[in-house]
């Protein structure tokens, strides 16, 4: 199976059609009901005085739409909107520039907000709470500080490690929103639109089976609905029928709860190698070959979701609902 497959991360080659794909407007926008309303009212507001929006930490796993709505956020605002990332930004100087070219009342938009060294984040926190920031000129006896006079602009920030965030970063957000999967409804509606920007023709059933199987994530449920129509042009007219689209996905090994093999390898190393846990992180890490940090990130929160596994302070345990998934879901 191709293991980019499942991931909610966006790869390289989708970055186009993804885009194509995005929702322009809260309007457009499915699901995260309660984010979008609050988010509505607080940008609303902030036009109706005049002020910069404030600045908004947006929290959950990847590929559930954080930076989508940073760019609704910027195009209901009518304001430019920069986008970078924590590990973008090395260097003082670079964050500096890029704070000095906003324009008045823009988005400033980081991505990975958790991943931003640490003399990085302390330029930020004048930057947030004043709009200014000292730059030292000079060096030795002869360096002098001169404060820069920032234009108003709104910081957003996305993160899928909230618990990464540094507690002075975070205190400076006035608007924190966590965002969770998708119901099976939720991304059906967002694959029957997806079909009909892509022009694919469809069978209502089929769209419902890519939904279950996307583990609650718009980007995941794209990325299938792509790679089954691919699959029902090769084997039929490019209809994608029922049958079709169970046979596709089938054939990418991903079960019907969006389950595949490399999530059904954590559940059975807890399980057996380990005797249903508890098991650290680390020695989990080793025992599968997979880094931590894309254990904690990719696989464990919809596996922690679904009710497959949980975190002790000792470590991870299968549940009950874990090893039935092993009894009969084995692929």
């Amino acid at each position: 199976m191709d293991r980019d497959i499942l991931s909610p991360i966006v790869l390289p080659e989708e970055k186009v059609i993804e885009s194509s794909l995005r929702p322009r407007s809260f309007d457009e926008f499915i699901g995260q009901e309660k984010v979008k309303t609050q988010l509505e009212i607080f940008l609303k507001a902030s036009l109706k005085r005049g002020e910069a929006l404030d600045h908004i930490l947006l929290y959950g796993p990847p590929g559930l739409g954080k930076t989508t709505l940073a760019y609704i956020i910027a195009s209901e605002l009518k304001v430019p909107i920069q986008v970078t990332s924590g590990p973008a930004i090395e260097k003082a100087g670079e964050l500096i520039a890029i704070l000095t070219s906003l324009e008045d009342c823009s988005v400033l938009f980081i991505d990975e907000i958790h991943r931003l060294g640490k003399p990085i984040e302390e330029i930020l926190y004048p930057a947030m709470e004043e709009r200014e920031i000292d730059i030292v000129i000079g060096k030795g006896t002869g360096a002098r500080a001169i404060r820069i006079k920032l234009p108003k602009f709104t910081l957003i920030g996305a993160t899928t490690r909230f618990g990464l965030v540094s507690s002075p970063l975070r205190d400076r957000f006035g608007i924190i929103e966590r965002l969770d999967y998708y119901t099976p409804e939720e991304i059906l509606k967002i694959v029957e639109r997806s079909a009909r920007i892509l022009n694919i023709r469809y069978e209502t059933d089929a769209l419902k089976e890519i939904s279950c199987r996307s583990r609650g994530t718009p980007r995941i449920a794209n990325r299938l609905i792509k790679r089954v129509r691919d699959y029902a042009e090769v084997k039929g007219d490019g209809f994608i029928s029922h049958r079709l689209a169970i046979e596709a996905l089938n054939l990418f090994e991903i079960e019907e709860h969006g389950l595949d093999r490399e999530d059904l390898r954590i559940l059975e190393t807890i399980a057996y190698k380990f005797s249903g846990g508890p098991v650290g992180i680390e020695t989990l890490s080793s025992a599968i070959g997979e880094s931590s940090e894309t254990i904690e990130e990719i696989y464990e929160p919809y596996l922690i979701k679904m009710g497959y596994i949980e975190k002790t302070p000792r470590g991870r345990i299968i549940t009950e609902n874990g090893l039935n998934v092993l009894k009969g879901k084995r692929i």
